[in-house]
């Protein structure tokens, strides 16, 4: 009895040892799958890499190109803001040059205008100066004596100034030396006499005086 129940306990460890080996021992097909499982993997992952790879060029290259196109956007606002800078010159030159244009032009102007009022200052002096004591009382003499300085005034307003002549060195910048003369008061060079008053307009003369220089 015991020999029998040794001999099938022996079939049974036999049995279990080949169905283990059967379950550790891969098939073929199943050494394939899992060949093929691994080559996938690895296919996998070089393409994620390569993927990875071109997405990274991709953003590079989108970079450079920003970067470029931010560039000549800056070179683009450089040259018209110096555009702006040149126009903003040329006009305010523009402008000074019309402004001293027009300022040369109006003082020609007045100083044309003013060159013909004095004949009549003039005139007003010199009927002023040939009244008598007894005339210049009159009323009309009064009235002319008033228009004369209401003019004269005026004319100061104008910045319209006459020019010292007797007593003065002779200056051929603002005198016209018409004859010489000879004196006792001064020396020589030194005018004695205006034969006709000269005057000036802001600095500027607008007629010589006449005068006789001392020889």
């Amino acid at each position: 009895m015991t020999r029998v129940e040794n001999y099938e306990d022996k079939e049974l460890n036999e049995q279990e040892v080949n169905e283990n080996s059967s379950e550790e021992a891969a098939t073929p097909e199943e050494e394939q799958t899992q060949e093929t499982a691994a080559e996938e993997t690895v296919t996998d992952e070089a393409a994620e890499n390569e993927a990875e790879g071109k997405e990274k060029k991709k953003k590079s290259l989108l970079g450079k190109s920003k970067d470029k196109k931010a560039d000549k956007l800056q070179e683009k606002v450089t040259e018209l803001e110096d555009r702006v800078k040149r126009q903003m010159a040329e006009f305010d030159n523009f402008r000074k040059r019309t402004e001293k244009e027009k300022s040369a032009m109006f003082e020609t102007g007045a100083k044309s205008v003013v060159e013909k009022i004095l004949p009549v200052v003039d005139n007003f002096e010199r009927g002023l100066a040939g009244l008598s004591e007894e005339e210049a009382k009159q009323p009309f003499a009064e009235g002319m004596n008033m228009v004369y300085k209401q003019l004269i005034s005026e004319l100061e307003k104008l910045e319209v100034k006459p020019i010292e002549a007797v007593g003065c060195e002779f200056n051929p910048d603002l005198h016209n030396a018409v004859m010489q003369v000879e004196s006792d008061e001064y020396e020589s060079g030194i005018i004695a006499q205006e034969l006709q008053k000269g005057y000036t307009y802001r600095d500027s003369v607008v007629r010589h005086s006449m005068v006789a220089v001392v020889s």
